[in-house]
């Protein structure tokens, strides 16, 4: 489903990314696992289309996505929720979610999927109106979680979603990532804490 060639990547005159090459078959949990620096960060981001790699190729679904922007690769079903969250705190929790479905024109099928995620994330509907910046930690990552699945991705790339939670929480999230994956979305997680991330994925590197 997504091929990533070869790809490195300068910040300046920094050579970030050092021909990284990796593959996530559709259907899969693959973790990619490292150390602060690493370039974990960085190889998502190529991925999106918010880095342009200076040589390599990143494919998705067999079509070559490198160096296409990143709200046309939304479109075609690949999205990230990005490591800290970045809600939009003095928004309500809502708006929020709205914001992840802001491609999709007809407005039954944003209503169809803010259900979902409400369905998914209970806490969300019951504080729908709250600002998010309110929210608990493992609150503002289902949140984040609930915005990029209003797009409708095939493809889920997410940054360290344990950061920062407890122990309970990283369990709930971690058990949400593979009941996502169960109902059909593959999936490309970066995560720290590898214990956990091998406790439910298929392949790691």
């Amino acid at each position: 489903m997504l091929k990533v060639d070869d790809i490195h990547v300068y910040y300046g005159a920094i050579h970030a990314i050092k021909g990284i090459s990796l593959e996530v078959p559709q259907g899969k949990i693959v973790t990619l696992i490292g150390a602060n620096g690493a370039g974990k960060t960085t190889t998502l981001n190529t991925i999106c289309g918010l880095i342009k790699p200076k040589t390599g190729k990143v494919y998705f679904e067999d079509k070559d996505i490198t160096g296409v922007a990143t709200q046309e690769i939304v479109k075609r079903g690949l999205t990230q929720v990005p490591e800290g969250r970045r809600i939009f705190a003095n928004m309500p929790i809502y708006e929020n979610l709205e914001l992840g479905a802001y491609l999709k024109k007809d407005k039954k099928e944003v209503a169809e999927s803010m259900e979902r995620v409400y369905k998914r994330f209970p806490r969300l509907l019951e504080r729908k109106n709250q600002l998010a910046g309110s929210l608990s930690g493992g609150e503002q990552q289902m949140l984040a979680m609930g915005r990029a699945l209003m797009s409708k991705p095939r493809l889920l790339l997410l940054d360290e979603p344990s950061m920062g939670l407890s122990p309970i929480l990283v369990k709930e999230i971690f058990s949400i990532i593979k009941e996502l994956n169960e109902q059909g979305t593959t999936i490309l997680l970066v995560e720290q804490n590898a214990k956990m991330a091998l406790s439910i994925a298929h392949k790691a590197m």
